[in-house]
């Protein structure tokens, strides 16, 4: 069954809260795009404030609106507010028409793969993406009675809180190798070991950074492209792998990857980092990381990716970028990276209970492949009048 195509702007258009009612400007929701999760809308960071330390560039909402992203829609940030608060201008306060448009259904639209993909499409090239608000509102939503829209949110809600727990799961795997990295080796800030400790260079064969302007060689098939988002902490994310025809030239030379190379996030969201394995060997990496090739008698790859994943390594990060307008590094800010050395056997230890749980968390991976597949499934076929 097909539904009624609908303009959003006309069933949820832009109105923030005119007239709030702030009952403790001591303690006022104060929302910004890094506090919330791509893909989930979760809030990370939930900061009540004084109304007094509020920004100009804001407006309110409530209970009643949904909050859009409208910068860097590829990152699907959509918000479904449970209080009253104020949201930087990088959201748009969407007010669903309550006679007309379910808002949870409406959240479940907008964070549908089809939607993104879709308005991705609209701002592609651009460095830092932003929605035009014209094609915003004159997009489309298929629009089923409101009953039919609460059973379809229902739905989607049910199929995504079995993604969610496969979600923590994973998580509470990334911790448990947190707290073995920390009871092996100590805080790489205080050293409480007593390790000794070098400069990142003396421990390096080669370091490089990876290709600009590489969009022209994108391809459906070919040698694999390494972007930001594909490296996590100590971990690498392929759900968004691109592909290259990459070019027979001196850089993509340069910027080819090796089993055991470790790549390095150096703008923006520092601090990310991964092992290439053999999946992404003579792949290629962007200019968003850095390519560190270790002289393997010093430093484990493992161990190291581990090291640069940790807070005390991002508090390195962040000295060293303390005058910086944007987040980044560059080549001497790693060379001169300070690294604790524990003898390699400690290290191998480390990387060998690394790969026994991440062989585990590979079966959870799979099941959890299965649970964002149904969850996909349920929702393409939910909006297109199928369930």
């Amino acid at each position: 069954m097909s539904w009624p195509l609908v303009k959003l702007g006309e069933v949820a258009p832009s109105k923030a809260l005119k007239k709030p009612v702030v009952r403790d400007e001591d303690n006022v929701w104060q929302l910004n795009l890094d506090m919330v999760e791509s893909g989930s809308g979760k809030i990370l960071n939930k900061i009540k404030a004084p109304l007094s330390e509020a920004g100009s560039s804001t407006h309110w909402f409530d209970s009643r609106h949904v909050l859009y992203s409208k910068l860097r829609p590829y990152l699907n940030k959509v918000v479904l507010p449970d209080e009253q608060g104020l949201a930087t201008t990088e959201f748009v306060p969407m007010l669903p028409d309550p006679e007309m448009l379910d808002r949870r259904y409406l959240v479940h639209y907008l964070r549908s793969k089809q939607f993104v993909s879709w308005i991705s499409d609209q701002v592609a090239g651009a460095k830092m993406p932003r929605v035009s608000m014209k094609v915003f509102w004159e997009h489309e939503i298929p629009l089923p009675p409101l009953e039919e829209q609460k059973r379809i949110a229902a739905m989607l809600e049910k199929a995504d809180a079995i993604r969610q727990k496969r979600k923590q799961a994973i998580d509470l795997a990334d911790e448990f190798l947190r707290s073995v990295f920390l009871d092996m080796f100590g805080d790489p800030v205080t050293n409480p070991k007593g390790w000794e400790v070098g400069e990142l260079n003396s421990c390096l064969d080669f370091l490089t950074s990876g290709s600009r302007g590489w969009a022209k060689y994108y391809s459906e098939e070919g040698s694999k492209f390494i972007r930001i988002q594909n490296v996590g902490k100590n971990k690498l994310l392929l759900d968004e792998l691109a592909y290259v025809n990459a070019p027979d030239t001196k850089e993509a030379e340069r910027t080819r990857v090796k089993v055991n190379d470790v790549l390095l996030s150096i703008t923006a969201d520092l601090g990310r980092s991964a092992v290439v394995t053999k999946e992404l060997s003579e792949g290629h990496i962007n200019q968003h990381l850095a390519l560190l090739r270790l002289k393997m008698s010093k430093l484990e790859p493992q161990f190291l990716s581990a090291l640069l994943s940790s807070d005390g390594a991002l508090k390195q990060f962040k000295a060293k970028n303390k005058a910086a307008v944007k987040a980044g590094l560059n080549f001497e800010d790693i060379r001169t990276f300070e690294v604790y050395l524990p003898p390699l056997t400690i290290q191998a230890k480390y990387a060998d209970i690394y790969n026994v749980v991440m062989e585990n968390l590979d079966n959870l991976m799979i099941q959890s492949d299965s649970a964002e597949l149904l969850f996909s499934s349920l929702s393409q076929k939910a909006f297109s009048g199928q369930l």
